[in-house]
């Protein structure tokens, strides 16, 4: 059978983690273009108004109060859409969880069950949706992370879980096109995203987890994940600064290392004391209708990089893979020929919050400011702050 995505206003979908953030955000978003939804969570009374509010807009709802940990939650999602709807067109795996601190200092039970969550829920609710999803054809869409490619300091279990998902959605996804399913799979990888997941962590830090910029709004997220219900994609890196980030990971591990411990640990935290330990997503519900969090910065709401990856556009999708791989070649060749100068280097001005959506990580530029930045860079010298933001993909 040939793949056939039906146009959102004609689809059923279940969306996980739908009571604050992404899920919520794809929710209503999803609702205004017509679908039919099934809403899962385990904050029973977020769930019921937002179910209320749908309908009362003239839209369709069903919610399932559910825990994506548990093994039988996926099945008690499926027979719910069953029910409501007759079955479901696209399964959306959103629900998830993190912790902030020193992996030395985060007990070991707390990182089975951030994964039985963020990995082991995703497992079954992909599995099950994929048993309806053969015979009559569909999408399944993962929610991983630009940390299924980069791990981010202090968030070492989170980081772990969502390689993880990154794995297991590949593999899934050519098991799926080797026996010919018509079964689009999905791997979405958002930035940061102005949401309440530093909130609903479970913080180990001594001060108040924060995102680091550059920060995107959850729209720019629900967006490519509705973009994929109606359109067949392998994956979506949702913010140019979580391309950046990839990219360095990819061809300047050393140097991302030396960023991430010297800038970004400094950025995720706020300057204020945490809340209590014990409040915490990890170990109860917390999702109350909050589409955003604690991030007091600019917010990006739109990403232009994504925004062309998802056109409809085949030029435009070629026309911006060449021209991202030829910035990057210029932009290697002129931090070498910088790297070769035993001048003073002057910083570019960079700042996080003012610059583009130019996939440059936030305080880069700033690191390599650092009067150890010889340092920093370890062995790899060719890399400049005398680069301009413009130059890069």
């Amino acid at each position: 059978m040939a793949l056939h995505l039906k146009k959102l206003k004609d689809q059923v979908i279940v969306i996980t983690g739908a009571s604050s953030g992404i899920g919520l955000v794809t929710a209503r978003m999803a609702a205004k273009k017509g679908a039919k939804l099934v809403l899962a969570a385990r904050s029973e009374e977020a769930l019921r108004q937002l179910s209320s509010e749908i309908k009362q807009d003239g839209g369709q709802a069903v919610y399932v109060v559910a825990d994506v940990a548990e093994p039988t939650a996926a099945r008690t999602i499926a027979q719910k859409a069953q029910q409501a709807f007759g079955g479901f067109d696209t399964w959306v795996n959103n629900a998830g969880v993190s912790i902030y601190g020193k992996v030395e200092e985060v007990p070991v039970e707390d990182m089975r069950q951030l994964f039985e969550v963020n990995f082991w829920g995703l497992v079954q609710g992909s599995l099950e949706a994929v048993k309806h999803l053969k015979p009559k054809g569909g999408a399944l869409i993962n929610v991983g992370s630009i940390l299924s490619d980069v791990t981010a300091i202090l968030q070492t279990a989170y980081s772990a879980s969502k390689h993880a998902v990154k794995g297991f959605t590949d593999g899934l996804r050519m098991e799926l096109e080797m026996d010919g399913a018509p079964v689009s799979v999905t791997l979405i990888q958002p930035a940061a995203i102005d949401t309440p997941y530093p909130i609903h962590a479970k913080n180990y830090m001594d001060r108040e987890a924060i995102q680091a910029p550059p920060t995107y709004a959850p729209e720019t997220v629900a967006r490519a994940i509705l973009h994929s219900c109606a359109t067949p994609e392998r994956s979506v890196v949702v913010g140019g600064g979580g391309r950046a980030m990839i990219g360095m990971e990819h061809w300047t591990p050393g140097l991302l290392d030396k960023f991430m411990e010297k800038s970004f640990a400094k950025q995720t935290k706020a300057d204020y004391a945490p809340r209590p330990l014990s409040q915490n997503g990890l170990d109860r519900a917390m999702g109350s209708l909050e589409e955003r969090g604690n991030y007091d910065g600019h917010t990006r709401e739109t990403s232009y990089y994504t925004e062309a990856v998802t056109s409809k556009s085949p030029v435009l999708k070629t026309a911006l893979a060449v021209g991202a791989g030829l910035a990057l070649a210029t932009w290697l060749s002129k931090s070498r020929s910088h790297s070769t100068s035993d001048g003073h280097r002057e910083g570019n001005g960079y700042h996080p919050r003012s610059t583009p959506d130019d996939g440059r990580p936030a305080g880069y530029a700033a690191s390599l400011n650092h009067p150890d930045s010889a340092t920093l860079a370890g062995h790899d010298h060719r890399y400049s702050t005398q680069t301009g933001h413009e130059d890069l993909p």
